[in-house]
């Protein structure tokens, strides 16, 4: 076991004990992730845990990516195959999601989390609100707009969660579900395929910055990700065979999860 955590080049006195929950915290996060988003909720904390004040944040946010893409990516192509979401918004949502992470990574490595905080707990709290006060919201999809409107939509949407996701991360993929179910009307079994889309865009945008840093832990990052693709297959073929309802019920849980999770922070200081 020793040279297991050896091969993991983990900071020293980690146990065999905290790796096997770090694996867990993937899982689990592919699972939250494929089916509503905010799998960073779970996986970036264990993370932050795991590695103790003897690695920087930086080293868990990087980490986090690399383990969030394997899923993301594995959700996106079982939602395409079972849902068909319309490309045509899909992808120029996910192209300036990628854009708005590049721009949040940078960010993450000059200026504090804690900025932000405070802005995404009201955020998340008006989102919970509006979602519990609207039980048919996402029931059906209803589109709101149209043409140009509907794509310049989708493009804002994906650049203002895409600076969020590579700045800090948990809770992307609820913002992405809810802009979209929303804003443009669509039902959250087809909103959850778009966000899996845009979130592999904004997983990989932060990636291109961290990456030259050389703050990835590779091989964790890898193995999690492994644990965190299971994770995400299971979980969208689920939301799909589920529908809307559950995925309603898994997005307001979720969202209070994280809701309480960024009010410790806050109060934290």
């Amino acid at each position: 076991m020793g040279d297991l955590l050896a091969w993991f080049a983990l900071p020293a006195g980690t146990s065999s004990a905290t790796v096997a929950l770090l694996l867990l915290a993937a899982l689990t996060a592919g699972w939250v992730d494929a089916v509503v988003g905010g799998g960073g909720l779970v996986q970036l904390p264990a993370l932050l845990i795991g590695l103790g004040p003897a690695s920087a944040p930086v080293h868990a946010l990087a980490t986090n990516k690399v383990a969030s893409i394997c899923g993301t990516s594995t959700s996106a192509v079982t939602f395409y195959r079972r849902v068909r979401p319309d490309l045509r918004t899909a992808l120029p949502m996910a192209g300036f999601a990628l854009t708005g992470a590049l721009l949040g990574a940078g960010i993450a490595l000059v200026l504090p989390a804690e900025v932000f905080l405070p802005l995404v707990l009201v955020a998340l709290a008006g989102v919970l609100v509006y979602t519990l006060r609207k039980p048919g919201l996402g029931a059906e999809t209803a589109l709101r707009h149209a043409g140009r409107r509907h794509h310049v939509t989708a493009g804002g949407i994906g650049l203002v969660i895409g600076v969020y996701d590579g700045a800090i991360g948990p809770g992307t993929g609820s913002f992405l579900v809810f802009a979209l179910v929303s804003m443009l009307g669509y039902a959250f079994v087809q909103a959850s395929a778009k966000a899996k889309i845009a979130n592999v865009a904004t997983n990989l945008g932060a990636l291109i910055v961290f990456v030259p840093q050389g703050v990835v832990m590779w091989r964790l990052g890898l193995v999690m990700g492994l644990v965190n693709l299971a994770g995400g297959y299971v979980g969208a073929r689920t939301a799909v065979a589920r529908g809307a309802g559950f995925v309603r019920n898994v997005f307001v849980g979720v969202s209070v999860v994280l809701l309480v999770r960024l009010a410790y922070d806050v109060a934290r200081g």
